[in-house]
């Protein structure tokens, strides 16, 4: 099977290598996958270059957590029906040195999820971590309410584009910021009911006026130590910011304003969501798929010998939705 892998960290042009490799066999309890399509995720990235929550180096890797494509084979102990089924994957790289930049991938069959006809396979590579990421920062500590201020930060990316659907579909009015003005419409596209260009307004101003001074119940965070020095003043009493992403490891939080505020902080990591609370995540994606209620943003797709190109293209964080590779 032809793959792509690095055997060091560093660079993607210095890194990544594709070449052929010994087709996998799965072992027991496990589907082999031939995926057709492999999501690029910030997460690979920093993997790749040694600076994410889980860099683990192992002597080969082939990277990317998500992808979706068809059961072509079963190990012991799973239902030979299986093959043939259509699905979309989850946590294929995560403590594992085998991801789904490759032709086929073998790993546990609950990781592989039934993919509905309906949703075709690039939409299927981009679930396992902008999915169900979006999902958790909406749902977590009791979930959004109808009529609650949301505010989505980078509302056009890859999660965020997702958080700004699911939220308008529990009843929240939603408040995203943006980095440009094509960005501000891909977002409001989604059901932001307030797009702010964060290079050309003052965010928290703006977000006091729309919510005439009382602020967001919820902020749903993709650089928490970009946004930290203001996001106490835009916050509701007891609001809740869910931390899904930083740009950088630590960041100096005001203990005054967030005390006064009743303020809580949920980090969160989608990779280790316990299992039930995976089940749910996996459950209520089913249902919105099946009622076809998602728009799903494919912001580029490269063939498997441009990867370093689509690594290169996550990095730049200018890609309105998500990055996909199509084996």
């Amino acid at each position: 099977m032809r793959a792509a892998f690095y055997e060091k960290l560093g660079p993607a042009r210095e890194v990544l290598q594709v070449a052929e490799m010994p087709e996998p066999e799965p072992q027991a309890g496990e589907v082999r996958v031939r995926i057709a399509t492999s999501g690029v995720n910030p997460s690979d990235v920093k993997m790749r270059m040694g600076t994410g929550s889980a860099a683990n180096q192992y002597p080969r890797t082939i990277p990317h957590s998500d992808g979706a494509g068809t059961i072509d084979a079963v190990g012991q102990g799973v239902p030979a029906s299986r093959i043939g089924e259509r699905v979309w994957l989850w946590n294929a790289r995560w403590n594992r040195a085998f991801g789904t930049a490759a032709e086929f991938v073998t790993l546990p069959t609950e990781q592989a999820v039934a993919l509905l006809d309906s949703t075709d396979f690039a939409a299927g590579a981009c679930f396992g971590i902008p999915a169900l990421t979006a999902w958790q920062a909406v749902e977590t500590d009791g979930g959004v309410a109808p009529g609650q201020w949301v505010l989505v930060n980078g509302g056009a990316g890859a999660v965020g584009h997702y958080a700004v659907q699911m939220a308008v579909l529990k009843g929240a009015r939603v408040i995203t910021t943006v980095s440009s003005a094509a960005k501000g419409a891909h977002a409001k596209a989604a059901g932001a009911e307030v797009v702010i260009d964060r290079k050309q307004e003052d965010v928290p101003s703006r977000i006091k006026a729309v919510t005439g001074g009382k602020g967001v119940a919820r902020a749903i965070e993709v650089d928490f130590s970009g946004n930290i020095a203001w996001l106490p003043e835009v916050m509701a009493d007891y609001g809740l910011i869910a931390i899904y992403g930083s740009s950088a490891r630590e960041a100096p939080v005001q203990f005054g304003p967030s005390i006064l505020g009743n303020i809580g902080y949920r980090f969160f990591i989608v990779y280790n969501q316990p299992l039930a609370l995976r089940h749910r995540a996996i459950a209520a994606l089913t249902e919105l798929l099946a009622a076809k209620k998602l728009q799903h943003s494919i912001a580029a797709t490269y063939p498997l010998s441009q990867i370093a190109a689509a690594h290169e293209a996550v990095e730049r964080g200018t890609a309105m939705g998500n990055v996909v590779i199509a084996l």
